[in-house]
């Protein structure tokens, strides 16, 4: 019967075209801003870390004096992050910045390109699953005395290596040679969890070198540098020294009771440092937050785009609203032929289903578009407004839920229009006839 239906409901379209194209346009465009805001807060609301949420913690260190910042820093000084990691309670931990650096081969052909580069400890690559396609991070035994090691990612090895396994090769940073320890496969979280500071939907970096080399090479900090007290710094000793911010640090922690241990060591940290003049304000603290945490703490998806979803509903309904009308006009205008098919023997309920399958393929119909006019706001707003790319992409899931909205909504907006018509006397048309 369903098929039947479905048939009637072709056949009705078709004598109707031009009505039918409006009720089609009014719930695509409907569906088409409703995706496009939906996709983005979906995109931004993603959690990458997946499973290994509740196990990787960002830290925190309440360190400046009174009167000064009252809200805990994302991130953390040198002299904070070198004290952490002689901390033996969490399983990995990686202290991390952004800087770049002039990438170049030996081959005299190669044109140097400047990349952003991650410097970082080798406990990075575990901590956050980065899967390798060739060797893998470099050795402890770097992170503590220093050494010319790099991990490149996919593009960069074939750019420099024409692709294939250059682990051992020489890549050449600011014209020092590094030799390759490992190649990244794709790998590209979306938000950028463990470096919102930088872009939480920017491109992770494709470059990565030893933590160990900071104080040795002087990197730059090409990421956010806050500091709450005015410092003479004229060194990169100075830096290193002073109370300004520009670290990031990441901890995993597998257990309940690593969790609590590593809190309790950061409170003894705290009153360690409060012994020699740091930490000053009366709720000094360290804190520690799971990655669903940090980005709601770093407002990573902001109230904004809730209400751009909100309003975009919204905008939907608008669009139903008229879409009923133009049901209403086009059902009732078929009112004598459901009269004289009530008297031949159709049931309301039969009558009712037909017209509410005319709905729902009408609705079908304007989901498929409305997905065409989401993929089409989504490229604009990633040319034209810098809209980042992994935001950019039309989820897969978009295509299950575009459909199951426009049809569901469509059949709400239709259930009155079938009911008037289904509610027809059908002796007002016969006597007329």
């Amino acid at each position: 019967m369903f098929f039947y239906y479905l048939d009637l409901a072709w056949r009705s379209i078709k004598k109707t075209p031009f009505l039918s194209l409006l009720m089609i346009l009014a719930i695509s465009i409907g569906i088409g801003i409703t995706i496009t805001t939906l996709n983005i807060y979906k995109m931004a609301s993603i959690n990458p870390a997946g499973e290994r949420s509740s196990q990787l913690f960002a830290v925190q260190l309440m360190s400046q004096d009174s009167n000064f910042w009252e809200t805990i820093n994302e991130q953390i000084t040198y002299q904070d992050a070198y004290n952490l990691s002689q901390s033996n309670v969490p399983v990995r931990q990686a202290a991390m910045f952004r800087t770049g650096l002039a990438v170049q081969t030996d081959d005299v052909n190669f044109s140097p390109i400047l990349e952003s580069v991650r410097v970082t400890g080798g406990d990075f690559f575990a901590l956050f699953d980065v899967p390798f396609l060739y060797g893998g991070a470099w050795s402890k035994q770097v992170d503590k005395e220093g050494g010319y090691k790099v991990v490149i990612n996919q593009s960069i090895n074939q750019k420099a290596f024409g692709g294939g396994n250059s682990v051992g090769k020489t890549l050449l940073l600011n014209r020092k040679p590094y030799q390759v320890v490992g190649v990244i496969d794709k790998w590209n979280p979306s938000p950028k969890y463990f470096d919102v500071n930088n872009g939480a939907f920017n491109d992770s970096a494709r470059v990565y070198v030893p933590f160990s080399l900071a104080p040795i090479e002087e990197y730059e900090s090409w990421g956010n540098n806050q500091s709450w007290r005015h410092e003479d710094i004229r060194t990169y000793q100075d830096r290193l020294n002073s109370e300004m911010h520009w670290l990031q640090y990441w901890v995993e922690l597998d257990s309940s009771e690593k969790q609590q241990q590593y809190r309790d060591w950061l409170g003894r940290y705290v009153e360690q440092q409060q012994l020699i003049g740091r930490f000053k304000r009366p709720d000094a603290r360290g804190e520690i937050r799971d990655v669903a945490q940090w980005l709601s703490f770093n407002k990573v998806v902001s109230e904004d785009n809730k209400v751009l979803v909100g309003l975009s509903a919204l905008f939907l309904v608008v669009c139903l609203v008229n879409m009923l009308g133009l049901l209403l006009a086009k059902f009732l205008k078929r009112a004598p032929e459901i009269g004289v098919r009530r008297a031949i023997g159709a049931s309301r309920l039969q009558i009712f289903s037909q017209h509410l399958v005319e709905v729902g393929l009408i609705g079908f119909c304007g989901g498929a578009l409305g997905l065409l006019w989401a993929w089409i706001a989504l490229y604009f707003l990633s040319s034209k407004f810098d809209l980042e790319a992994s935001l950019a992409q039309l989820d897969q899931s978009m295509w299950l839920i575009a459909p199951v909205i426009a049809v569901s909504a469509a059949i709400v907006a239709g259930i009155y229009p079938a009911w008037r018509i289904c509610s027809t006397n059908p002796s007002v048309y016969l006597k007329s006839q």
